[in-house]
């Protein structure tokens, strides 16, 4: 009988919810984590079969605490949870915009991530899977890429996802003689109402299957690496 559980954060819709419904598919319990309990429930409903609801908002440390507190013993973690408030340039991207972008892709996934760390260690294969973006890539950001056109656009969204390009390398470092596998998700531009460029992209179900991968990665793959949603990695 399969015993592994995963959690998936912002999983009410969007990849996060196509990524908990291919971890429920392989046979896994998944804690559904969404700041609505409404549309946390639907998105269960929907699941089916393994699929729990939690109810997380990532930018309320203490309730991301108390959830921690109360699971014994969790296999994967999917931080998807994010935001992308604008399109602007850094020119015209007020401080607030960045301290609430950064809120939740950066220091929510920190907070998330440190209290969840006990019932991860209990784990005997960890696996955390940050969703980061292509965009967040400084080398395609300044170079011709497979993925968008070079620009300045997005400024607090990308800066936040590079932010946690760099907590993924660290906590992978930090963790690997605990046999964590630690790794960053470029899902490409998807259909999804992270914002108005997003609505004019591809199936958000062909990213979560790059994220199925991660979270299963076997105990000789990568830590610490960058990867497109196809496999390729992704250069930081």
């Amino acid at each position: 009988m399969n015993e592994r559980t995963a959690l998936v954060t912002g999983a009410n819709k969007g990849i996060g919810k196509h990524i908990a419904q291919l971890l429920a598919a392989e046979g896994l319990t998944v804690y559904v984590g969404s700041r609505d309990p409404g549309r946390g429930q639907r998105a269960v409903e929907e699941i089916g079969a393994g699929a729990r609801l939690l109810v997380l908002d990532v930018t309320d440390h203490d309730a991301v605490a108390q959830a921690a507190a109360r699971m014994d013993r969790l296999d994967v973690l999917v931080n998807n949870a994010g935001i992308s408030l604008s399109l602007a340039p850094p020119t015209d991207t007020g401080v607030e915009e960045y301290r609430r972008t950064f809120e939740t892709n950066v220091f929510g996934v920190v907070a998330v991530t440190n209290a969840f760390l006990p019932a991860l260690r209990r784990s005997p294969s960890p696996r955390i899977v940050n969703i980061s973006s292509g965009a967040a890539s400084l080398t395609w950001s300044t170079t011709p890429n497979p993925q968008f056109t070079p620009g300045s656009g997005a400024a607090a969204y990308r800066s936040s996802k590079a932010a946690l390009n760099a907590l993924t390398v660290l906590y992978a470092q930090t963790l690997a003689e605990d046999g964590f596998k630690v790794n960053a998700l470029a899902p490409g531009l998807r259909a999804t109402d992270l914002n108005p460029r997003a609505a004019a992209g591809g199936d958000p179900a062909e990213a979560a299957q790059g994220a199925l991968r991660l979270a299963l990665m076997p105990d000789d793959g990568p830590t610490g690496g960058f990867f497109s949603w196809d496999g390729t990695p992704v250069p930081w």
